[in-house]
């Protein structure tokens, strides 16, 4: 069995890998932290999973409190697998250092914040133990059955390579204040500092990059020089009230730190990006926003158009789908034949995706998932740490998923254009959100 060691827990990502139990793991889980309400929180919600009625977990955790917390995890080695979600700014330095150790280390997303990171992405992703950053959209079934049909050559053929309009395009929209397990997200006031926290080129965008990759085939390796070709990267702010982040913190007003970036009494996050660029020659755009207060009744948006020489796929969820996702087919050449082919291929995947169906649409086709394949978000954490867990117990460190993730966090430090020039970049008002 593995014993978990969470290394200063400051984001809601680290207690939700925790939401399901694991029969792989130990129940004891030790956390190294300095006292505060970042680590009072994190153990807050893993209790809540423990008292929860409908299958609750039973993690039993220990909280140690050294004034090095990593020296000290590292010394002790109380287990061997790291878990990390907090600050950014420092995390890929941590992962080297933790992986130099001789621990696996399973870190959410983004690894950096700047190009100056770089020197140790290599070092945290070189050899075993294994290091792999949390992505649970592959997690997601809508995503999933998006890519399967991507994937399909005789339902989807290639991807478009000669169209205007990018060949994978996807805008994901999040908000400032949100309700995470039932309760209003209490976020830290480091996370208003895109130095530590990432901006609109770092953070959601590590998400996107990944989706890229997954619709390409993940393989036979991906490497930056060779498989990118960036041609813009966009930067701009989403005006933060004084009122908006007192209730998301708790903090009366803006930091000193933060002082530099407040205009007329607004703090400017520059939490919002575009990045534009070629992946093996097929065009790729993926944007990301933020709102500053989640809609009622909905939630977080995202929307993902992958362009085929047969068909178009589109991923969709936002108000117009009541905020539950949705997978359309948009055939070039509807008809019966599509729909006999579409209905072929959801037979065939019935092993792993029992019970789709699909009808008509406003777009062609749509693909209906039963409600039993749909896992929420949040729950997706826990799968993604049993994934890492079969990686683990595998023995072996997959070189094509080393490979995506050094191609993926370099492009996103090149796209926010420090250190290597990455082609026009804007900071300001990049005119109104696309409608989800």
């Amino acid at each position: 069995m593995h014993t978990l060691l969470f290394l200063e827990p400051a984001h809601f990502h680290a207690a939700l890998t925790l939401r399901a139990a694991n029969s792989r793991i130990t129940p004891v889980v030790h956390v190294y932290a300095r006292p505060g309400p970042e680590r009072d929180a994190f153990m807050a919600m893993v209790c809540s999973f423990g008292a929860r009625g409908d299958l609750p977990t039973g993690w039993c955790l220990r909280s140690h409190e050294p004034a090095d917390p990593e020296r000290a995890l590292i010394e002790e080695r109380r287990g061997d697998i790291v878990v990390l979600a907090g600050r950014n700014q420092p995390k890929l330095g941590t992962i080297a250092r933790l992986h130099a150790a001789g621990l696996h280390v399973f870190a959410d997303k983004p690894w950096l914040t700047d190009s100056a990171a770089l020197p140790d992405l290599e070092r945290a992703t070189a050899g075993w133990p294994l290091a792999a950053d949390i992505m649970t959209s592959r997690h997601d079934m809508a995503a999933r059955v998006a890519q399967k049909v991507a994937a399909d050559q005789e339902l989807f053929g290639a991807l478009d390579r000669r169209s205007s309009a990018a060949a994978i395009d996807m805008l994901s929209v999040h908000h400032l204040l949100k309700t995470v397990n039932g309760a209003l997200l209490r976020r830290p006031s480091w996370y208003y500092d895109t130095r530590i926290q990432g901006d609109g080129l770092t953070d959601i965008q590590s998400h996107m990059a990944d989706q890229a990759q997954w619709v390409l085939g993940d393989g036979p390796g991906f490497a930056f020089e060779r498989d990118y070709e960036l041609e813009e990267g966009r930067l701009w702010s989403t005006p933060v009230p004084r009122s908006l982040f007192r209730i998301s913190t708790g903090q009366d007003d803006f930091p000193e730190e933060l002082e530099s970036h407040i205009e007329a009494g607004m703090l400017q996050l520059a939490c919002n990006g575009e990045i534009r660029y070629r992946l093996r020659g097929v065009s790729v755009r993926q944007r990301a926003e933020w709102q500053p207060c989640e809609p009622e009744g909905g939630g977080d948006a995202y929307r993902m158009t992958v362009r085929g020489e047969r068909a178009t796929v589109i991923q969709h969820r936002g108000p117009a789908t009541g905020f539950h996702s949705e997978v359309h087919v948009a055939p070039h050449a509807p008809g019966p034949d599509f729909d006999v082919c579409l209905s072929e291929r959801l037979t065939a995947w019935e092993a792993d995706m029992p019970g789709l169906s699909h009808r008509p649409s406003a777009f062609g086709r749509e693909i209906i998932i039963p409600a039993a394949l749909q896992t929420p978000h949040e729950a997706q954490f826990a799968m993604a740490l049993d994934d890492f867990l079969d990686r683990l117990d595998a023995g072996t460190w997959p070189a094509i998923l080393a490979a995506r993730i050094r191609a993926r966090y370099m492009l996103l430090a090149r796209a926010q254009g420090r250190g290597t020039a990455c082609g026009p970049y804007a900071t300001g008002s990049q005119g109104p959100r696309p409608i989800l």
